[in-house]
């Protein structure tokens, strides 16, 4: 990969994939490639966002295809393709049906993209993930799915709402898989350098531990019909934002773990510096004993529906 990558792409065209596309080209990335079987939903969604380009002030090339030769030379492609929760499902209901899809896309990424950068975004994301990298081959550190920094973005919103301050001066902290069995981490989280437990009562951050855990199924329930998107889209596109310019930001992303926080052979949710060539490195955190214990059992719920529903 050159030092300023200038190529990503966002396989799935639906409401994250969409949306992960329109904010990387606002933020300028470069060219942005909307890949989607139905090729007039792509092509029309990258002929809206080029034709926003002048509103908004971005220049660069977007187009839509069903062709997964237009992929190549991308830096990071990101892959949202996948069917979304409805009301009264799990992430994990989707295993099935997602892991099928991904299957595909994988296959499409390694023939005419083996040296790209894969963030994944489809549900349920820590085996989806763990799924790709099988499919493809590619070395884990070039594969890693964004979760973290959603969770911890609701997390942020939660106690910004609760404190009354802006969002900005918020930074929180949530690992482990991207469900029920996520592990927010109140000893982790800070407004503009407080600890959040100076600033807020334990019951407080407890219903607010509760309502991040729940967050996209309160999402789901509100809509209806469909899960979130605007928050995850912009997530993954932060993501795909500091390895195209090696920014190396550390951020909580779910990643192939092979020992450290006592746990192997698993995609999970922890901190990783992410930069040019995927995870550059992953950081591992002191924690206490109650927090190692629900991070390794939320790799222990996902270790075994590997193992019982994807064959691993």
């Amino acid at each position: 990969m050159t030092n300023v990558a200038r190529k990503v792409t966002v396989i799935g065209a639906g409401n994250v994939g969409a949306t992960c596309a329109f904010v990387l080209a606002e933020r300028k990335i470069g060219e942005v490639v909307l890949l989607d079987i139905f090729e007039g939903f792509a092509k029309g969604k990258a002929l809206d966002m080029s034709q926003g380009g002048r509103i908004l002030n971005y220049d660069g090339r977007i187009s839509g295809t069903k062709d997964y030769s237009d992929i190549a030379d991308s830096d990071v492609i990101v892959v949202t393709s996948g069917f979304p929760r409805q009301p009264g499902m799990t992430r994990e209901d989707l295993i099935g049906k997602n892991a099928d899809i991904v299957s595909q896309v994988g296959l499409g990424i390694k023939e005419f993209a083996p040296e790209a950068v894969i963030v994944m975004v489809t549900n349920p994301l820590d085996l989806m993930t763990y799924h790709m990298q099988k499919t493809t081959g590619f070395p884990h550190h070039r594969v890693v799915g964004q979760a973290g920094i959603l969770d911890s973005a609701r997390m942020t919103h939660f106690i910004a709402e609760a404190i009354g301050c802006s969002n900005e001066d918020v930074q929180a902290m949530v690992l482990g898989g991207h469900g029920d069995t996520m592990v927010p981490l109140p000893r982790y989280t800070t407004v503009n350098g407080i600890p959040v437990t100076q600033l807020l009562a334990e019951e407080e951050i407890s219903s607010i531990c509760d309502r991040t855990a729940n967050g996209g199924g309160e999402i789901v329930k509100l809509l209806e019909k469909g899960s979130a998107f605007y928050a995850p889209g912009s997530a993954a596109a932060i993501m795909a934002e500091s390895i195209l310019f090696d920014r190396r930001r550390v951020l909580p992303c779910s990643t192939y773990l092979s020992g450290q926080y006592g746990m192997e052979d698993i995609y999970i949710g922890v901190p990783v510096v992410l930069g040019r060539n995927g995870v550059e490195r992953i950081i591992e955190l002191e924690l206490e004993g109650h927090e190692l214990e629900s991070l390794q059992s939320s790799g222990t719920f996902y270790k075994q529906q590997l193992n019982d529903i994807l064959g691993y």
